[in-house]
């Protein structure tokens, strides 16, 4: 029971570090976040179930179609619910995200209805044994992949010129700019690519759970818990805290049962930034005087 539990919440944290990974993005390069975010989970899902079981496409060109749709729901987030309220210096981007992403449920509700379906996946249909636990293919996979974008998004912001020129968008948007750097777009980019994460997600872990026009609104809020308790500033830092958040989750629905998990693993979350209010793996930032 306790090595399901621990692949299961590996996996579960995995997933959670994905989605918060979108949030990381938007983050470090316009200061901003997408509180949609958990709806571009759902809509990866959804997408993926629409156009692979009903409308019948292969596999490959539903991936794909499912990624560049999720990617304009990025651009589109970014262009209408948070650039006219940014450039004014209004914060009310938090709440027309969280607006967007009830309009994007509730669509999906009326399109693909209210009752949760399942996604068929080689993946997820034969458990393999390990030491004495069944666990499925897709819960060890989930885990790679997330490691790998985490890793991946570590050294492109922070080991390349073409990262270090997205930082300097979120430091100093005038210099940029001087620099030749295209600000407006490289925000927009970085939002598309803050959904494409989630849709990654969504589409990962539908195998695992049931397809419902209103799964990504839990995910989202412990992606972002996931997120803060990491420090949204770092992509290895958000990636392990997911793990840490997805480890505790399973292991007390394990032990103790499902009524404690909420209580304690977001018990167990306030009191770490009560401890460490910059994360576990964040920085304070550092103001020039």
């Amino acid at each position: 029971m306790i090595v399901s539990a621990i692949v299961s919440g590996l996996s579960l944290g995995a997933m959670y570090g994905l989605i918060a990974l979108g949030y990381h993005v938007t983050y470090a390069v316009s200061s901003t976040v997408n509180f949609s975010q958990g709806s571009a989970v759902m809509l990866g899902a959804v997408l993926l179930y629409t156009l692979w079981i009903t409308l019948g496409w292969p596999l490959g060109p539903a991936v794909a179609a499912t990624l560049v749709l999720a990617a304009l729901f990025g651009l589109v987030v970014e262009r209408l619910l948070v650039r006219p309220f940014a450039v004014r210096g209004s914060n009310a981007w938090l709440m027309a995200t969280v607006a967007g992403g009830i309009i994007l449920d509730n669509a999906a509700m009326f399109l693909f209805g209210k009752e949760p379906r399942s996604l068929p996946s080689s993946l997820a249909t034969s458990p393999i044994h390990v030491f004495g636990a069944g666990i499925y293919p897709l819960q060890l996979i989930i885990p790679v992949v997330g490691v790998a974008m985490a890793v991946g998004l570590q050294i492109l912001l922070n080991r390349t010129t073409r990262g270090k020129r997205l930082l300097a968008v979120v430091q100093n948007p005038t210099a940029a700019r001087l620099m030749g750097i295209d600000v407006t777009r490289t925000i927009a980019v970085s939002f598309a690519a803050s959904a494409v994460l989630a849709a990654v997600a969504g589409m990962l872990i539908a195998p695992l759970f049931s397809v419902s026009s209103d799964m990504g609104l839990v995910f989202g809020i412990k992606a972002f818990a996931v997120a803060i308790l990491g420090g949204i500033g770092s992509a290895l830092g958000v990636m392990a805290a997911g793990f840490v958040y997805g480890l505790v989750e399973a292991l007390v629905t394990s032990l103790l049962g499902s009524s404690y998990t909420q209580i304690l693993v977001f018990s167990a979350v306030i009191v770490a930034l009560a401890l460490l209010p910059n994360g576990l793996f964040g920085r304070a930032a550092v103001k020039k005087v």
